[in-house]
């Protein structure tokens, strides 16, 4: 009953506490047991990333990609955007620099911190001539929006 209530999201800990609030002292073990006989199997929720809500961006930049994704020169539109994963209980993120051309990832980092020496590292794995890339197009996150970056792009006519 108290599995059901919890709409299959109790496993053997919270079932012990809740069986101890009515009264009741049975051992994880026993709970397991029975649970297993039943099939009972606990939805446990995975660990999610809380997302830190940044200052909107209001800038006024021109949207020249404007979501035309198709019928692209090489190298004329990159895209990039950084992403996180949970490795072994701590969060690290990945920055992929894709080509709107074939869909190709030309540069790639993956660091604990998510900072512009991460977008860096990405484009120092790109192994064509930076200055064939016409548009660098993103979500204009804080990574980007540096004087590294800007340098970056300034020099190579981005």
């Amino acid at each position: 009953m108290i599995f059901k209530v919890s709409r299959n999201n109790y496993g053997t800990r919270k079932i012990k506490q809740e069986l101890f609030k009515l009264g009741y002292q049975v051992s994880r073990r026993r709970i397991g047991i029975v649970m297993k006989k039943y099939g009972l199997v606990s939805q446990y929720t995975v660990k999610q990333f809380k997302v830190h809500r940044a200052k909107y961006n209001e800038n006024k930049i021109v949207n020249k990609v404007n979501r035309v994704l198709n019928k692209r020169a090489q190298m004329e539109v990159i895209v990039s955007d950084l992403t996180y994963v949970n490795v072994i209980g701590k969060w690290h993120y990945i920055c992929l620099l894709v080509d709107l051309f074939n869909r190709e990832i030309i540069g790639y980092s993956a660091g604990s911190r998510k900072d512009t020496t991460l977008v860096l590292k990405a484009f120092s794995k790109i192994n064509q001539p930076l200055d064939q890339i016409s548009i660098l197009h993103t979500d204009r996150g804080d990574e980007f929006k540096n004087r590294a970056i800007d340098e970056l792009l300034y020099t190579f006519n981005i």
